[in-house]
């Protein structure tokens, strides 16, 4: 059923522009990232300045179910900052996450169990890109997060392995970063909300220049079977009205005393009053996300362990769909997909290209990967079947061309 119809008509018109895809300035440029393994963003922030995760919420209105949801996680329970220096039973803490250059070389990534849902490759994902829980990853989620700087996409693995060269992962997201870009509702993504796990890390980059400009990723045990934007995906049985939905916002109430935190903790803090936190995943009771990096200070991030669930507000949701309400439209249309010459020699160039509308990102299976506009070029070494995936918030479409290699 629909809930707070009457909400903010900031929330409505951000909500729009993110269905439909429209693009605002965001800050930093991506080009500007620093390649290499945890390294700095030099400011960029991934997604469009109006981008859900990206909004301020400082002053939007309070849920009126606010006090049940935070009574329904527990209102003594304690935040826990699920990242940090050094490691933990020989795994470091936190999601690791690694920028590389567009000259990366993309690979197939093998999908499983959540391949229906999954965005195809190729991806750029080095041979030494870091697994959740590095150095021994084990069974936790095992993501692996890349960021590819030239052409500004983000992809996200979980539950990734690499066998003898070979990725495989249980699903599998791309992400455009320049526009606000939504999985199908009801879809999951490397993250169960179906939401982007890099853009929710708290990075030490990013407290080192003395701001977070964005929500954190947080967790708890047990979520309701809905979600609001921006997530899509549910990953509970409980219709408990109480229990929250993914995507909810919490926020630390602007009473909330951080004077006397450390300087990195007030960055933090003040983060979560600004933008807040959007829940991602079903997982231990209030956990908040960020990247391992030797340079945090653990005894400064176990001071925010003093801080309470009855210390924050749920921000008002705005539409709650479950499997009663889930919005239905049209998938992508392909007007045309095509190559030339549809006959090569080895090694020569083939030009494919291709007519969608109704589309949010596009993604050619092999060799090219996500692409913008209507043409790329391609030299195949062998007779080779490309398939076109469009997709938009509602489904997807795919179309197929042959080049034949003599």
């Amino acid at each position: 059923m629909l809930r707070n119809l009457n909400r903010s008509l900031a929330f409505a018109i951000t909500t729009i522009l993110l269905l439909t895809g429209v693009a605002f300035s965001q800050a930093g440029t991506c080009s500007g990232m620093t390649v290499g393994q945890l390294t700095s963003l030099n400011g960029f922030v991934p997604f469009p300045s109006n981008n859900l995760w990206n909004t301020d919420i400082s002053t939007a209105p309070v849920d009126s179910n606010s006090a049940n949801y935070i009574n329904f996680i527990g209102s003594t329970v304690t935040l826990h900052p699920d990242f940090g220096a050094g490691t933990f039973h020989n795994q470091t803490i936190g999601i690791p996450y690694q920028v590389v250059a567009g000259t990366q070389a993309k690979v197939k990534v093998t999908l499983n169990a959540f391949a229906d849902e999954s965005d195809p490759g190729p991806e750029p994902i080095p041979s030494n890109a870091l697994i959740e829980g590095y150095p021994k990853p084990g069974n936790g989620d095992r993501h692996v997060l890349v960021l590819e700087k030239d052409g500004c996409w983000l992809y996200e693995l979980y539950n990734a392995s690499l066998t003898k060269s070979q990725w495989s992962a249980d699903q599998a997201s791309i992400w455009d970063m320049t526009i606000n870009e939504q999985r199908p509702y009801t879809w999951t993504s490397a993250d169960a909300a179906g939401l982007p796990v890099f853009v929710g890390l708290a990075r030490f980059d990013e407290v080192a220049s003395g701001a977070i400009n964005h929500a954190l990723r947080f967790t708890v045990p047990t979520s309701q079977r809905a979600f609001v934007l921006p997530a899509t995906h549910w990953a509970s049985t409980t219709t408990d009205p109480n229990a929250p939905p993914m995507g909810l916002r919490l926020r630390l109430k602007a009473s909330f005393d951080i004077s006397s935190y450390p300087a990195d903790d007030q960055v933090i803090l003040t983060a979560m009053k600004k933008y807040g936190l959007i829940l991602a995943d079903n997982g231990s009771a209030m956990f908040i996300s960020g990247a391992p990096d030797n340079r945090w200070n653990n005894t400064d991030l176990n001071l925010l362990k003093q801080i309470t669930t009855s210390n924050f507000e749920v921000v008002q949701t705005g539409t709650i769909f479950t499997p009663a309400n889930v919005p239905a439209g049209a998938s992508p249309t392909i007007s045309s997909f095509s190559a030339n010459p549809t006959t090569v020699m080895a090694g020569q160039p083939v030009t494919l290209s291709w007519s969608v509308s109704n589309s949010q990102y596009n993604i050619i299976d092999p060799q090219a990967g996500p692409v913008r506009g209507t043409s790329i070029v391609v030299m195949p070494s062998a007779t080779t079947t490309y398939t076109l995936y469009t997709t938009n918030q509602f489904g997807r479409t795919t179309a197929t061309a042959t080049v034949t290699v003599q």
